[in-house]
């Protein structure tokens, strides 16, 4: 049975090659003056791109103050300092330059000049934002999908917890896409973003209870496109339109369509991985790839028809056999594409090694961030979430 929604995505588009030029329109069109410009290395301004955007917001009237910095799995200190500094320049927008790690600590910020108090609190879950001051993007990463969706994701450097807010408050007023501006990502950049574009969607197919074809149909078809694309681009990086569709995939993976009357959503890689790169600081698409087959094979009995929808639907695994043997067959495909993308399977190709402490710890953030229990495919206990990182630590 398909299960009431609500669809929320107000998020202004303005997609294609050059757009970056028209920033500077589009925050006049707010009505805003004041803006703190948010971006990541120096990539940005070696690139030209911050020349550009400065150019467009000069030419608009549109006073900025910079500030750079912003990290991979970025840190709530880099937060408070974007916080200072709003305020002190009287800040009434704040412009990512950049991709999620950006996105979500602009959201951050966003919400830390709008409301009193400590902005870790609706990272902790003790209480909900009552506003946001708006936040422009300029995507320069397809990946995330924050930049039309309602989630911000930071890690706190004193406790390395990574914890994520959802807030529609936080949905960006306008997002900047020009594929061109990620022509020169480096091949690791690029692989880690498909792979979290598809992970997005996974976490919304791979559910228990009501469904809706269309909507199945939707994410179907954007898994395809993204697998098809990406082997594209490890081939010919500099391909404008295989480019344009990661980018786009990178946000309708993550503005919720793909989620549309299904019951719940899942999100265990992500939150198992939440805790990995909160302790390691290791890069979040390839810590997701590097869980999700230890995941998919612990849970994939309890939610069987979905896998194997998803093996023939979506892997062209032939419907022959027993469901268990085509359900695994669709696992083992992913884990193939993941592989073409040299993108890592298991804790040892991540880069790491967890101790026993540190697995049983991992187990213990993670069931406490979930309040106990987590996950729609299986729904997962402590002991649950142990297993699976043992399993990713093991292979």
């Amino acid at each position: 049975m398909v299960e009431n929604f609500e669809f929320h995505a107000p998020t202004r588009v303005v997609f294609g090659h050059g757009t970056e030029e028209r920033t500077g329109e589009l925050i006049r069109s707010l009505g805003k003056h004041k803006v703190l410009l948010v971006y990541g290395g120096g990539s940005a301004e070696r690139s030209g791109l911050l020349a550009k955007i400065g150019a467009s917001l000069a030419a608009a009237g549109i006073a900025w103050t910079e500030l750079g910095g912003v990290t991979p799995n970025p840190r709530l200190s880099f937060v408070y300092r974007g916080i200072e500094k709003g305020r002190e320049e009287g800040a009434e927008l704040i412009l990512a330059v950049g991709g999620g790690s950006v996105i979500d600590a602009s959201k951050a910020i966003g919400y830390g000049l709008a409301n009193p108090g400590d902005v870790w609190d609706f990272y902790d879950f003790k209480r909900q934002a009552a506003a946001c001051l708006p936040v422009g993007v300029v995507l320069t990463l397809a990946a995330t999908g924050s930049e039309m969706s309602d989630s911000s994701v930071i890690t706190n450097d004193r406790t390395l917890e990574k914890r994520s807010y959802n807030n529609d408050l936080g949905r960006p007023a306008f997002a900047v896409m020009d594929p061109e501006l990620t022509l020169h990502l480096p091949p690791f950049q690029t692989a880690c973003g498909c792979c979290d574009i598809i992970m997005h969607t996974l976490e919304r197919y791979f559910t228990n209870g009501g469904q809706m074809e269309l909507t199945d149909a939707i994410a179907e078809g954007l898994l395809r496109t993204v697998i098809k694309e990406s082997r594209i681009l490890k081939v010919h990086p500099e391909d404008y339109d295989a480019r344009a569709e990661i980018m786009w995939a990178g946000s309708l993976s993550h503005n919720d369509l793909t989620g549309c009357g299904h019951t719940n959503r899942d999100f265990a890689t992500h939150r198992l991985e939440h805790e990995v790169s909160g302790l390691f600081d290791v890069a979040h698409g390839a810590g997701l790839t590097a869980l999700w087959g230890s995941w998919a094979r612990y849970v994939y009995r309890d939610c069987l028809p979905r896998f194997v929808r998803f093996a023939t639907h979506v892997m062209d695994v032939p419907a022959e056999g027993p469901d268990e043997t085509v359900a695994l067959k669709g696992i083992e495909a992913l884990e193939a594409f993941f592989r073409s993308m040299d993108m890592p399977l298991s804790f040892r190709e991540l880069g790491i090694r967890p101790t026993e402490e540190q697995l049983r710890d991992l187990a213990r953030r993670c069931s406490h961030t979930a309040h106990g229990r987590l996950g729609s495919a299986r729904v997962l206990r402590e002991e649950d979430m142990y297993r699976i990182y043992k399993a990713a630590a093991e292979r």
